[in-house]
């Protein structure tokens, strides 16, 4: 394992554009949070926000260039058939998806984490100056709060979960707009169809098996009880949705010649 965790590290890290997409995972992550703090206001009479949620509103932008790295580790590779080479050197296919995979999250960690910290940052320097006070019942936030806290580590791992997704979705098509064009559709168009539909318990039905919605649902920490399912389990179903699309992938990466 540790061959293939060292050639799928050095293939990523060289990657032509690996380090533009990390900084645009942060700053996209940021920029938008940033912007929705700055657009919200609290008045003396109060307000009904999810500050936190707020301040992390910036994840569903970044979720975005997040899954366009993960198809373009894999997609690039068939596009000029270097994964010939990499399946003739490291023949055990299994594990060097699942060094890829590893190796994926743990650059998606990083700068989630990033992304994450500096967003919480930002909402803590312009919620207050929006209304949002402890007077109104808003304390500053703080990673000692155990909400945002949840929030924030929530955030980073849906990042990764997403980037899962994304790499599972990859491998299986492995054509980069197929793929990408697949994973955000999954992620973008399942929001827009709950709000097409009048039914309450089939909207209900589609936020508890929404990638996007399921997993945004950690982001909460106020109403939870009006939530069609809890913040853990909402990632939950995310990570069931990566998991499936590592295993479908895994099992045509083995089943197809490269």
């Amino acid at each position: 394992m540790r061959q293939e965790l060292h050639a799928e590290w050095t293939k990523l890290r060289t990657m032509a554009g690996t380090a533009w997409l990390l900084l645009a995972v942060i700053a996209l992550t940021v920029a938008l949070s940033a912007a929705a703090a700055a657009a919200v206001t609290c008045s003396s009479a109060g307000c009904d926000q999810d500050a936190t949620k707020l301040s992390l509103t910036g994840i569903q932008l970044g979720q975005a260039v997040v899954a366009m790295m993960a198809v373009l580790t894999v997609s690039g590779e068939y596009s000029s058939g270097m994964i010939r080479t990499t399946l003739t050197a490291m023949p055990r296919r299994a594990t060097v998806l699942a060094a890829k995979a590893a190796v994926l999250t743990g650059m998606t960690l990083a700068a989630g984490t990033i992304a994450v910290l500096a967003s919480v940052l930002a909402g803590r320097l312009i919620l207050p100056g929006n209304g949002f006070t402890p007077v109104h019942g808003y304390p500053l936030l703080s990673l000692a709060d155990a909400p945002t806290l949840r929030a924030s580590v929530g955030s980073v791992l849906y990042l990764a979960l997403i980037a899962l997704l994304g790499l599972g979705v990859a491998v299986a098509v492995r054509d980069s707009a197929t793929a990408i064009g697949g994973v955000l559709g999954v992620l973008y168009l399942c929001p827009l169809m709950i709000h097409l539909i009048s039914d309450p318990d089939t909207q209900r039905l589609l936020f508890q098996i929404s990638p996007m919605n399921a997993g945004l649902a950690i982001q909460a920490t106020t109403h939870l009880s009006h939530l069609p399912l809890s913040p853990w389990a909402g990632l939950g179903v995310l990570a069931a949705w990566a998991a499936t699309a590592l295993l479908g992938g895994g099992l045509l990466l083995r089943l197809r010649d490269a």
